[in-house]
């Protein structure tokens, strides 16, 4: 005998049918390396990237620039000539070097549109790779295509240990007539392009000299000739 449920109200109802099932929960675990890592990581790349290109595109700029004022300019080395050097005591006795050298240096800006502040000028006179003595002359202002003296003169005495060989050089020197005097300029300068004033620069001079020694108004050893110095930026 088949069950069936009863007839309610006309209606007829069959087996009742089950609620669904709950939906199931999950749980995730958060791998490493991960989520909010890999975004870190992406960030980082992509500011990476910017500030190269931001390196990049400042360096190109500069370049650009520098190109253009070159172009403007033309900027060319001074040039720096010891034209007259008198020398009329050059003795070393008893450690000591006593002297008297006077100098006449030109200093020629060749360019046409720069002009050079000499901030400072250090001029050291050298004998055997020896400092025997140091001069400052006065700073001043070269305008375009100018040429400019220095005057120094060294005078004094000055303790000197010259070793065996040096001393050998300097009896050479005198037997000569004609020393072997190194002079270098240590410069602080600026350049003017134009209302602007450029840089803090250092360059050295060196102006290595062959001196004759003057005696009651002549040179023994002839006269010297025009020298021109290596300039160092």
């Amino acid at each position: 005998m088949t069950d069936k449920q009863p007839i309610l109200n006309g209606a007829y109802y069959g087996p009742s049918i089950p609620p669904p099932p709950a939906p199931k929960q999950t749980y995730h675990r958060p791998g490493r390396g991960g989520g909010i890592g890999c975004c870190c990581g992406c960030l980082f790349n992509c500011l990476l990237s910017l500030i190269c290109k931001l390196i990049f595109t400042v360096v190109v700029i500069i370049g650009i620039a520098v190109l253009i004022v070159w172009l403007i300019f033309r900027p060319n080395k001074v040039k720096f000539h010891v034209t007259e050097a008198t020398l009329t005591q050059f003795n070393y006795t008893n450690n000591t070097l006593r002297y008297d050298l006077a100098l006449n240096m030109t200093v020629r800006n060749p360019n046409k549109r720069i002009g050079i502040y000499y901030d400072r000028i250090e001029a050291r006179a050298f004998y055997e790779d020896q400092r025997f003595d140091t001069q400052f002359p006065s700073p001043f202002y070269q305008g375009h295509k100018n040429t400019s003296v220095l005057s120094p003169v060294f005078k004094g005495q000055q303790l000197l240990l010259l070793g065996a060989q040096e001393l050998s050089d300097f009896n050479e020197d005198k037997n000569d007539g004609v020393y072997n005097i190194d002079v270098k300029l240590y410069l602080r300068l600026r350049f003017k392009f134009g209302v602007f004033k450029v840089g803090k620069f250092k360059p050295k001079i060196k102006c290595d000299l062959k001196v004759p020694l003057k005696t009651i108004g002549t040179s023994a050893a002839g006269v010297f000739e025009t020298t021109r110095c290596d300039v160092d930026f």
